[in-house]
């Protein structure tokens, strides 16, 4: 989308917030954000000029349209955005990077419920709580429950109708007390219940109404005189008192909130959560973001919230935040604590993020030590150009030819940062005359992928194209007609200054002069035009042999270049008398070769 594009609709572009979204020429959204002011937002796409990313001018450059859609307020339009980018996935929005498999708790909706953990989370109205980051704390938590609450493991279909048909008799579980014996009626569905609902409270982090329940369930022990069970739900009070002390407790004047922090770089940003419970920290976690284009921490933020909340099924009224970001929610509080226990509890969760950000950190430069060469120049080059795929496979275009005589192309082939010799291809161009290299630029990428389109080989990743705007302009004129432009990451690297240019883009990207994904790029080039060369010269002497001895009526091409062979040049041919000559020629041919060389 152009800026003359821009200036045709600029005018009828609201003053209003809402959530505006690129589209392409096929109806792809590209990016989605929002705004409280949609004209002046969406303007400064087309005003930037070399100031805005690289990333950005092109998702601007691939957009065919503009939609938009205007919302009462700012907190509509997060809410708006939010749903819309889960719905469409665009390519150029903030990718929430969170491909682990983590577990839940589940309370199954069944009768006579049962309390396991799970990786799946199913639409059953089964109750989830969660996600534990580590299976361990998961099985510490449930062993927990189990001690202070026998449940039943069984899967039985305890239907009033089953127990009462005596379809069932209790186990082993039973015997040890883990159970009450629901399959046989031996515990009311009331009692069974009760103890479900402390469950829940135990895992949303609300101990006080679970010690509540286990005290009171002792006073009336001892008060009808049954010391023992009253001792045995001492016994539980106590382990629970003692479990919740692990738990970090952060204040008793503060009781449900949460807390979040960001952490980044260039590429990537870490949210930090903190869920705090009756002033204690039940869970951390954080996620990484992966960015695309120049967001705002304040957008990053607000939008790992959402869906942070939305993960760990949080209803607290209150946000901790390191700055002002937009509502998330009418009824939630945004607080940007300055002092005080929140502060303390903000620090400690910018620390977490900090760490994991230097971890993340370690962890790709140790990658990076046990990488190959190869892997790390292609890591490299992948990082330079902005390429989603590591180029593994990369093939590089040129052109050679004399005043226009005899023009050839060829294409040489790297596959691992290496040259693929048996893949390297020369090609005689046929549909252009005269010193057209645009032209023949056009013909040749034409051939080259409309043949492994055809034979369904696998494309390159990379195609670099020796030579400035002119001749990427023509590769990409058969690059599209073949609709592969989605498919490929396309790149022209003209020779004075080196300067690399992509599609569309008059700007060109600069890459360090000593970085090895530049130089992997120079090899590339220059070995095209080496095998450019290479072929052109010896089409050149083809052309001349066949000038000289192949015009000689009874010399054929292989008597000629036996002559050659064995004779060293057409200079020794001519200068031999015929003795010499019939050595390698009958008498017919000797005469007419003695002919040509030494008549008037």
């Amino acid at each position: 989308m152009t800026y003359d594009d821009y200036k045709s609709i600029s005018e009828t572009l609201p003053h209003s917030p809402g959530v505006y979204r690129f589209i392409n020429d096929d109806g792809t959204v590209l990016y989605i954000g929002k705004a409280k002011n949609l004209k002046n937002r969406i303007s400064s796409y087309f005003t930037g000029g070399r100031h805005s990313a690289y990333k950005t001018r092109v998702m601007v450059k691939n957009a065919a349209d503009i939609e938009y859609t205007i919302v009462e307020t700012e907190h509509d339009a997060l809410l708006l955005e939010n749903t819309l980018i889960k719905k469409y996935q665009p390519r150029y929005n903030v990718n929430l990077k969170d491909g682990k498999s983590y577990t839940y708790i589940c309370i199954k909706n069944e009768r006579f419920p049962r309390v396991f953990f799970t990786r799946r989370v199913l639409k059953d109205g089964s109750e989830y709580f969660g996600p534990y980051t580590s299976k361990y704390k998961a099985r510490i938590v449930l062993d927990m429950i189990r001690s202070l609450f026998p449940l039943r493991t069984c899967t039985y279909n305890l239907s009033e109708k089953n127990i009462k048909a005596g379809k069932f008799k209790v186990c082993l579980e039973y015997h040890i007390k883990n159970c009450m014996g629901p399959c046989e009626g031996l515990e009311s569905e009331e009692d069974y219940m009760e103890k479900i609902t402390q469950v829940r409270n135990m895992l949303k982090g609300h101990f006080s109404e679970v010690k509540k329940h286990l005290r009171k369930e002792m006073n009336e022990m001892a008060e009808n005189l049954e010391f023992e069970q009253a001792e045995k739900a001492k016994v539980r009070l106590d382990a629970l008192g003692d479990y919740q002390s692990k738990s970090t407790v952060v204040s008793t004047n503060i009781r449900d909130l949460d807390v979040f922090s960001i952490a980044d770089d260039d590429k990537t940003a870490y949210v930090n959560y903190l869920k705090i419970i009756d002033g204690a920290i039940i869970n951390s976690y954080t996620v990484e973001l992966v960015k695309n284009l120049d967001e705002d921490p304040e957008d990053l933020l607000s939008y790992a919230i959402l869906d942070l909340r939305d993960k760990f099924d949080s209803i607290s009224p209150e946000i901790v935040a390191p700055f002002e970001v937009p509502l998330i929610e009418a009824d939630v509080a945004i607080t940007v604590p300055r002092r005080g226990d929140k502060r303390k509890l903000l620090e400690l969760s910018e620390k977490n993020g900090q760490y994991f950000l230097l971890q993340k950190k370690k962890e790709a430069a140790t990658a990076r030590r046990k990488q190959t060469s190869a892997e790390r120049i292609l890591n490299t080059l992948k990082d330079d150009l902005q390429m989603e795929d590591v180029p593994l496979h990369i093939e590089c275009f040129d052109n050679s030819n004399l005043h226009g005589a005899q023009p050839v192309a060829s294409c040489v082939v790297f596959k691992n940062a290496r040259p693929a010799k048996k893949d390297y291809r020369h090609y005689n161009i046929k549909t252009v005359e005269g010193p057209d290299d645009f032209a023949s630029m056009t013909e040749v990428v034409r051939r080259r992928y409309g043949r492994m389109i055809k034979e369904e080989e696998s494309l390159p990743q990379l195609i670099i194209i020796d030579g400035g705007k002119g001749q990427l302009s023509s590769a990409m004129k058969s690059i599209k007609d073949l609709g592969i432009e989605d498919d490929v990451t396309v790149i022209g690297i003209a020779k004075k200054l080196e300067e690399i240019y992509f599609p569309g883009d008059s700007i060109p990207l600069y890459i360090n002069k000593k970085s090895e994904s530049l130089k992997l790029i120079q090899q590339a080039r220059n070995e095209a035009h080496r095998f450019a060369i290479s072929f052109h010269r010896n089409k050149r002497s083809k052309a001349f042999l066949q000038t000289e001895l192949t015009v000689i009526p009874g010399i054929g091409e292989k008597t000629a270049n036996k002559l050659l062979k064995s004779m060293g040049s057409v200079k020794a041919v001519a200068n031999a008398d015929q003795e010499e000559l019939k050595k390698h020629l009958n008498l017919a041919q000797t005469k007419a070769v003695w002919d040509y060389f030494h008549s008037d």
